[in-house]
C-alpha cells in the first residue's frame, strides 16, 4: 500500500533537512582508505603509526584523513604521552560500517 502524498512528504521532510550532513559525511566515506581507516577503528583506539602500518600509506596521508574525519565529528584523539590515540567518536559510525558490510560484503 502506498502512502499517502501527505505521509509520503512527512517520511520525507527529515531525510531533505539533513541531506547535507548525511552527503558530507557519506563523501567522507567515499575514499576507500578512509573508510578502512574507520574499520580499523572499529577494534578501538589507535596511534597514527598503527594506522599507518594497517592502511600501508604515509604518516601525513594517514593524519590528513584524521583531521578530514575528526571535523566531521566521526573519530577524536586522546593524547597517551607523546602520542594520539584515535577512536571512532560518533556511535553511528559503527552501525553504517555493519549494514555495509552486511549489504556490500555478504
Amino acid at each position: 500500500m502506498k502512502p499517502s502524498t501527505a505521509g509520503h512528504q512527512k517520511l520525507l521532510d527529515p531525510i531533505r533537512e539533513n541531506a547535507p550532513a548525511v552527503a558530507a559525511r557519506l563523501k567522507l566515506l567515499a575514499h576507500p582508505q578512509r573508510l578502512m581507516l574507520l574499520c580499523h577503528l572499529i577494534g578501538g583506539e589507535k596511534s597514527v603509526q598503527e594506522l599507518t602500518q594497517s592502511l600501508g600509506v604515509s604518516q601525513v596521508v594517514v593524519s590528513q584523513f584524521l583531521a578530514k574525519l575528526k571535523a566531521q565529528g566521526l573519530v577524536e584523539g586522546r593524547r597517551d604521552g607523546q602520542f594520539t590515540r584515535y577512536r571512532i567518536h560518533d556511535p553511528r559510525v559503527f552501525d553504517l560500517l555493519k549494514s555495509l558490510k552486511t549489504i556490500f560484503c555478504e
